[in-house]
């Protein structure tokens, strides 16, 4: 994962900090907003497909209803990427967490289709194309009216504000620059470095809180405290899901290659739109959408499901996650991810006699996490927060060691760009 931070300045003082906190923290309002009202308009839309279209017509919204929505919402998103300037920007598959910034007129397209995928239940989190709208936003407003603002520095903060009101709290944003920050050699106080991002993250959570954001915690039982068998037993859910998510990276370029194998745009998303309309109908509404709700719901609802069910419901969910990451659909792999891994910690604790339900989420989350995103802070960040317990925090420092161990040589969760294509072969091609 990639983060622009900005050269060290040799002339970096408390007055420089203060005046740039100003930006950073307009930046930190600025970005909650936008995805507060992104989701917020994508809830209300989902509501109307799934709720207030089936009541007024008198049908299930389960089953086929399911797959007539995301069929539909695969051919809306296909033709939007056809006829809208910029075609929505790049392919969420080919993406990272941040990339340079996209020019103006792509937004529009990247937030029509980003806000049907989230409406009409496609398995991909709102993280790529959210903060890829923010970094635009951020950079040509900051361009324009605060031109002695790096570009740079701008689109650093416009990561850190929107990962900050992702996630409800700036300590994901403060992990992954401090990651990104050690990997450089170009010297200076780490907290100097860490200063505006901060300010921008904090500021975002705060304002994503003030506006009724959910938490990622989701009321488990309280962990007691590390025991000697907690690391054993972590370790084997946290490794067991690692190699599960290991499998799903392995399955990701073929899944990609096999959608794109149809070559127009419009052809693939709703194939992939139909896909996962009948996976939907297979595993319900739960296995649906970004995630963060159905973990929820899972977890208040555990008794319900036997091993056999939660295994079924993590399967369900990994193929609905490369199907959309593969059809065009613009969307972020985290969110959906910790939905995987809570249905396999769940199964691991209902498979080991004993082990702490909230020890045993907290480790395969992740262990899926540590895959999807290849930052070990990251990783544990999210299982802690979604674990709701500091408690289980000393036993995945430990356990996240062989986990990385296989993660290491693995490569990134992403599909490779392709590369640009030569003038002599665009010059081939127009003339056959």
């Amino acid at each position: 994962m990639t983060l622009a931070i900005p050269p060290r300045d040799a002339d970096v003082t408390p007055r420089r900090l203060i005046l740039l906190s100003v930006p950073a923290l307009l930046i930190g309002v600025v970005a909650a907003l936008v995805l507060w009202a992104l989701s917020a308009l994508s809830e209300a839309f989902s509501s109307v497909l799934y709720d207030l279209l089936p009541d007024a017509l008198g049908v299930d919204s389960a089953g086929w209803w399911t797959v007539l929505v995301l069929t539909v919402t695969g051919l809306a998103v296909g033709f939007v990427l056809v006829i809208a300037p910029g075609h929505g920007g790049p392919d969420s598959a080919t993406t990272e967490f941040a990339e340079p910034p996209q020019p103006l007129r792509n937004l529009p397209g990247l937030a029509i289709v980003t806000l049907l995928s989230l409406a009409g239940g496609v398995s991909l989190g709102p993280e790529n194309p959210i903060i890829a709208i923010n970094v635009a936003l951020v950079v040509a407003a900051i361009a324009r009216f605060m031109p002695g603002v790096p570009p740079q520095l701008s689109a650093a903060l416009a990561v850190a504000a929107t990962i900050g009101a992702l996630f409800d709290t700036p300590v994901a944003a403060a992990l992954l620059f401090t990651g990104i920050v050690a990997a450089l050699k170009t010297g200076g106080a780490l907290w100097d470095r860490l200063f505006l991002p901060l300010v921008a993250a904090g500021t975002g959570a705060v304002t994503m809180h003030l506006l009724g954001a959910q938490s990622f915690a989701f009321g488990l039982p309280a962990y007691e405290g590390p025991r000697p068998i907690d690391l054993l037993t972590g370790v084997i859910v946290a490794v067991g899901a690692t190699v599960i998510a290991l499998a799903m990276l392995a399955a990701f370029p073929l899944v990609y290659r096999a959608m794109h194998a149809l070559k127009n745009r419009v052809l693939i998303a709703t194939a992939g739109g139909l896909l996962l309309g009948l996976l939907g109908w297979l595993g319900g509404p739960i296995t649906m959408f970004k995630g963060l709700d159905q973990t929820g719901e899972l977890i208040a609802n555990v008794d319900e499901y036997d091993p056999a069910q939660l295994a079924a419901l993590a399967g369900i969910k990994i193929v609905a996650l490369l199907i959309a990451a593969s059809s065009l659909f613009r969307g972020g792999r985290v969110f959906p991810s910790v939905f995987i891994g809570v249905a396999l910690g769940l199964l691991g604790a209902a498979l080991i006699p004993g082990m702490p339900v909230a020890l045993a989420v907290a480790a395969a989350v992740l262990g899926v996490v540590l895959v999807v995103t290849r930052d070990g802070w990251m990783a544990i960040f999210v299982a802690v927060a979604v674990a709701g317990d500091v408690a289980v925090l000393p036993v995945l420092c430990a356990i996240v060691l062989p986990a990385w161990l296989l993660v290491t040589g693995a490569p990134e969760f992403r599909i490779a760009p392709p590369a640009p294509k030569i003038e002599s072969n665009a010059v081939h091609t127009a003339e056959s």
